[in-house]
C-alpha cells in the first residue's frame, strides 16, 4: 500500500483506512507509539493490558472449543 501526506494545519498526516484500524484493533482514541531509525517509521498501537488480557483469554477460548475444526479448515 502506497500512502501520500495530507497537509493538516501546519502539520502533515497519513490517513490510516478502516481496514487497517480493525485489523490492528484501534480505533481514532487509540495511542500509537512511533519509532523510527531515521529512514523508516514503525507505528504500533499501545495496548491497555487490561484490554489485552481479555482478548487472550477470548481467543484462547475459541482456540480450545473450535482449534480442531480450524485446523482442518486451515488445510
Amino acid at each position: 500500500m502506497v500512502k501520500n501526506l495530507t497537509k493538516h494545519g501546519n502539520s502533515y498526516a497519513i490517513i490510516i483506512d478502516k481496514p487497517i484500524l480493525e485489523l490492528l484493533r484501534a480505533t481514532p482514541d487509540t495511542p500509537f507509539e512511533i519509532i523510527s531509525d531515521g529512514q523508516c517509521l514503525i507505528l504500533r498501537p499501545m495496548r491497555n493490558p487490561e484490554e489485552e488480557k481479555k482478548f487472550r483469554d477470548s481467543l484462547d477460548k475459541v482456540h480450545q472449543q473450535f482449534g480442531r475444526a480450524m485446523k482442518r479448515l486451515a488445510e
